[in-house]
């Protein structure tokens, strides 16, 4: 699938005057799935799951504000509590309070965020079940690429944005894949040209920004998990180079009502390298 056919899929909601790019689908099932992309890609992750994840799920995923088909403003923090504050209001707008939460790599910060709001009542959601997907939550254990390490810095990010193109981008995605051979040039090239979508290459450095966050609300994410009651799955791809398996270990034993499913032989995109093992553990029921 191309990103152009993927767009045609999706359709375009303003959310506090942005437009922010949604798939919809599966809207004849009752129960229904949210999902948080990771960086620095988009929805378009998913093209290789969605018809699985339908089977059983109505499936929303946007493109966060800055990524993908959405508006990328140049004028924007692009803070993680932001990103959290524009999906809640996209889910209430289509009418959405009772879901499943997935979410993978930064997507999984901005789930962190709706869980610290969740369990002090602060939103009129109901998370049914949340399911982590390879994100470095534990920044502490991350093992960030040096190209996110000059990105994120606040000196010599927007100069690395300004130089960075399609080869370094496809070299950098390549390196976190388990199996290189499971990633084509062609696929890439979709997730580059939506990168740059909207003269995205010019709010880059200010969307890396959500390490330093990491580390900023590291008590108040890492708490809120530790604090949740919620049924809880974590689907770990246990070669990923970035958001390493210590990290799902380490949060395996402190969310308390949780299952740890690992997949083997897969990096950081476990929903594009490994798409059909990866939903099997994603819909798997939790005895």
């Amino acid at each position: 699938m191309t990103a152009n056919q993927w767009k045609q899929k999706g359709e375009f909601i303003k959310i506090f005057d942005n437009e922010v790019f949604v798939i919809d689908e599966g809207k004849h099932n009752n129960k229904t799935m949210v999902i948080l992309h990771g960086y620095p890609t988009s929805s378009f992750d998913y093209y290789k799951v969605l018809d699985t994840l339908t089977s059983e799920y109505r499936v929303i995923i946007h493109d966060h504000l800055g990524f993908g088909f959405s508006d990328k403003p140049k004028n924007y923090s692009y803070s993680l509590i932001e990103q959290a504050d524009i999906a809640l209001q996209l889910w209430k707008t289509l009418g959405i309070s009772e879901f499943t939460l997935l979410a993978h790599d930064y997507g999984t910060s901005v789930a962190t965020e709706i869980i610290a709001r969740h369990n002090k009542k602060q939103t009129a959601v109901n998370i049914e079940k949340l399911i982590l997907c390879n994100g470095s939550m534990h920044i502490e254990l991350s093992q960030l690429r040096f190209i996110q390490k000059l990105l994120k810095n606040k000196f010599t990010g927007k100069y690395i944005a300004k130089l960075s193109n399609e080869f370094i981008f496809t070299k950098n995605i390549q390196n976190v894949y388990f199996d290189k051979q499971k990633v084509t040039n062609e696929e890439l090239k979709e997730m580059w040209q939506q990168l740059i979508y909207n003269e995205g290459k010019s709010v880059i450095h200010r969307l890396s920004n959500y390490i330093n966050e990491r580390y900023y609300f590291w008590h108040r994410w890492i708490g809120a998990l530790k604090e949740t009651e919620l049924e809880t799955k974590i689907v770990w791809a246990k070669n990923d180079p970035v958001a390493v398996f210590k990290i799902a270990e380490l949060l395996s034993k402190e969310i308390k009502n949780n299952k740890l499913f690992p997949l083997e032989n897969s990096g950081h995109f476990p929903m594009l390298e490994s798409p059909e093992e990866w939903c099997k553990l994603v819909l798997k029921k939790v005895d």
